[in-house]
């Protein structure tokens, strides 16, 4: 009997052992396996967060398109913050925002954040893509209709029109808005836009003027095609205009990510990076064009100087 239970013990502790020992071959090829897969070796490995300072004309875009599919691709998050260009500029001056990477709706704003005088924050930038400027409006607006069938600039003018616009001051969108109003105005003899363009009544944040429009708080409003698409908005072309926003993108000197920043960028000027801006009303340019800055120091970093992405 006793001979027997050892012979039983003895079976039982090999078959566990066997049953052990085949689990652990079956744990050790499937890891194997995993890690030669093409599937692991393209996951993405997170490396920090990288913080992005963008005109508010691409809120819905980054948010909702650019920054998902540049997690999706490099496993780093982006952390935005959308104002108008102008403004962000100040801010980056002021030092009251941080910034690893800042895009702007105009050129000329980078100038203001280039050189000793300014801070040397920017050193280059690069032109990647281009909105043009339309009129959106209220479908629900009982202006509405003539919008659809009569010149823009015969139908803002009229009695109780409310038009918006964004300050010129903060943001480049405003500075085009103007333009276009002086400009008709001139061209078409329609003193009327003259005073809509000196009329402070009609000026909003750039973050809030979508919603304006929206809540039935005005008629119409001047936008970049890019955010009306973003908002569902209806749009009339400025005719007589042919005003844009110039998008471009930048690495800001001494930024806190540097590494993370310069992926953003790539992936904003690579192929997918192209599409999403296409897909959502900013065309991008056959071939980025990067501009230095002059006067500008040499790109750098916390971690001491760089080279720009």
């Amino acid at each position: 009997m006793l001979q027997c239970l050892r012979q039983g013990e003895t079976m039982a502790t090999r078959r566990t052992r066997r049953a052990g020992l085949l689990a652990l071959g079956l744990t050790l090829l499937a890891a194997t396996l995993a890690a030669a897969s093409p599937g692991a070796a393209a996951r993405p490995r997170a490396s920090g967060p990288v913080d992005v300072l963008y005109a508010g004309s691409l809120l819905d875009l980054m948010q909702r398109s650019i920054g998902p599919a540049f997690h999706r691709a490099t496993g780093d998050t982006l952390a935005g913050f959308a104002d108008g260009s102008s403004a962000l500029a100040s801010e980056i001056r002021g030092g009251t925002q941080v910034a690893d990477v800042f895009i702007s709706a105009a050129p000329s704003v980078n100038d203001t954040l280039a050189g000793t005088a300014h801070g040397d924050w920017l050193s280059s930038y690069t032109v990647f893509g281009a909105s043009p400027l339309v009129l959106a409006y209220n479908r629900s607006s009982r202006f509405a209709r003539a919008l659809r069938t009569t010149p823009w600039y015969d139908v803002v003018t009229r009695p109780g029109f409310l038009l918006g616009r964004t300050d010129p001051a903060t943001d480049p969108k405003g500075v085009l808005a103007v333009d276009a109003l002086e400009g008709v105005a001139l061209s078409y003899d329609r003193p009327g836009l003259r005073a809509l363009a000196t009329s402070p009544s009609s000026v909003f944040p750039e973050t809030a003027l979508v919603g304006e429009l929206q809540a039935g708080q005005l008629d119409a409003g001047f936008f970049y095609a890019v955010e009306a698409a973003a908002a569902h908005l209806a749009t009339v072309p400025l005719v007589g205009t042919g005003l844009a926003g110039d998008y471009t993108v930048a690495l800001v000197n001494r930024a806190p990510h540097p590494g993370p920043a310069r992926a953003f960028i790539r992936f904003l000027l690579s192929g997918e990076g192209r599409r999403l801006l296409a897909r959502n009303g900013v065309t991008p340019l056959a071939r980025p064009r990067r501009v230095a800055l002059s006067g500008a120091a040499s790109p750098t970093t916390t971690g001491g100087p760089t080279t720009a992405p």
